[in-house]
């Protein structure tokens, strides 16, 4: 008997079809994207953890579902105290330019302070747990100062240099009463520019944030009371928040950034150098936006 051509075209399609998406489910399952494939609206998420010091991963990946189309809404999950000033500015321009065309809600989780809670001005939306440390609205710069251990051991710095404020904040020597005042008028001005943030992106008055502006925390319900964040709930609630705004019907798929995956020796490297930076925290320099517990 002759096989129908019909028949076996149709059939040798279906199995092409199934074999196509077997295949792309296996390589996003192993590449930590599975059930991309979906034909359900999706929500992306993004984690912001730990102190801010570069911004290049968090910008890229809101970038990324930028170009998606199936991501119809965006929830950032900050869990940092802060960090440097210009990441913060960086990420924080990034979700205003994203918000353009997507919802973006925010997601405090334990701590979401200073620096972290400058970038949650940029969402749509911010929704803190009650016990979530926030606030800390302010600029701080720090130095070392070692001239004393320098005497005791011996040491002396020779500087030699084009201005009188060249070398401000030199740990070799202390500091005058002009290079302090300098310094003064630059955090100044960065904090009025959080400041600004704040009270355009909360509708709130510069006056009435400069009154809770000087380095206090807050609770995520203290916030609340002042208008700093819009409501208190989990990630599962900001997840459904995000969805419920930007118009997903049913429960949406959530669609988490990939987890780089390291061998083991650079596992520990990565911890080793974790460690160093943790305990040499307390004496980072640079003008920065961070909460110090």
């Amino acid at each position: 008997m002759r096989k129908h051509p019909v028949i076996f075209g149709l059939l040798l399609l279906v199995i092409t079809g199934a074999l196509f998406f077997l295949v792309m489910y296996v390589i996003t399952f192993l590449s930590g994207e599975s059930k991309i494939i979906s034909l359900k609206d999706k929500v992306g998420v993004v984690i912001l953890k730990g102190v801010i010091n570069k911004s290049k991963e968090i910008v890229d990946q809101l970038d990324k579902y930028d170009q998606d189309d199936d991501i119809k809404a965006v929830v950032v999950r900050i869990d940092s105290p802060g960090g440097a000033v210009v990441p913060s500015q960086e990420i924080y321009d990034k979700i205003v330019q994203l918000k353009k065309k997507k919802k973006v809600v925010v997601s405090m989780g334990s701590v979401a302070a200073s620096g972290g809670y400058y970038v949650a001005c940029a969402a749509n939306k911010i929704v803190a747990n009650p016990g979530t440390i926030t606030g800390s609205i302010g600029v701080i710069v720090q130095f070392p100062q070692m001239e004393k251990l320098l005497k005791k051991i011996g040491l002396k710095s020779i500087v030699i240099k084009s201005g009188k404020y060249k070398d401000v904040g030199s740990p070799a020597r202390e500091m005058t009463s002009d290079e302090k005042i300098l310094l003064q008028g630059v955090v100044d001005d960065i904090y009025d520019q959080f400041i600004e943030v704040v009270s355009f992106s909360r509708s709130i008055s510069k006056k009435k944030i400069e009154g809770v502006a000087d380095g206090r925390i807050f609770s995520g319900r203290q916030a609340l009371d002042l208008g700093l964040v819009d409501y208190l709930g989990n990630m599962e609630y900001t997840i459904n928040l995000a969805a419920q705004l930007s118009g997903i019907k049913g429960k949406p798929q959530v669609i988490y950034p990939k987890e780089k995956r390291s061998g083991l020796l650079r596992y520990i490297i990565q911890e080793m150098v974790s460690a160093v930076s943790d305990e040499f925290r307390g004496e980072e320099t640079g003008i920065q936006y961070i909460y110090i517990n």
